[in-house]
């Protein structure tokens, strides 16, 4: 990344959140400014997520934070990809935030895991989005330039 505003404001953001987190969202790593890893946890006691921790990658463009960074959730060995109908099973996650339409430069990363994890506390649904075994199987698209259909904010 060679944006001098994006490296500014990831320095802000990092030096924040290096000091104090909101409780369930623990920075993992973010040994520059392309990539960072954080890890989250549902706090209430939704049996969907009880005892789970799930990684997030978060990915910067130069263009960070005017547009949105690549978030997705990864699979590890003990984080698992939380069953929500806005979370396909490779870890992309249709959310209106992390779009083109809904990104406001004033989020952060702090706010994101935020709302991931609200959306997650939400649910009660133990399902994957309608056609996640297709949509996963054909899909080559990085996030970021997945042209998502917002229509159920129910969940």
């Amino acid at each position: 990344m060679s944006a001098p505003f994006a490296a500014k404001r990831l320095g802000k953001e990092l030096q924040k959140i290096s000091n104090s987190l909101p409780p369930g969202i623990e920075l993992v790593s973010a040994d520059n400014f392309e990539e960072w890893l954080l890890d989250i946890r549902v706090l209430d006691d939704n049996p969907l997520y009880r005892n789970e921790i799930y990684r997030l990658r978060f990915r910067f463009s130069s263009t960070y934070p005017i547009e949105p960074p690549e978030v997705v959730f990864v699979k590890l060995p003990d984080r698992p990809i939380p069953i929500h109908p806005h979370i396909y099973s490779n870890g992309i996650i249709c959310l209106d935030l992390l779009g083109h339409q809904g990104w406001s430069p004033v989020q952060n990363v702090e706010s994101v895991c935020m709302s991931l994890q609200s959306m997650l506390t939400g649910n009660s649904k133990n399902e994957r989005p309608p056609g996640d075994e297709e949509f996963v199987r054909g899909n080559r698209l990085r996030p970021r330039d997945i042209e998502f259909y917002y229509h159920d904010n129910d969940v």
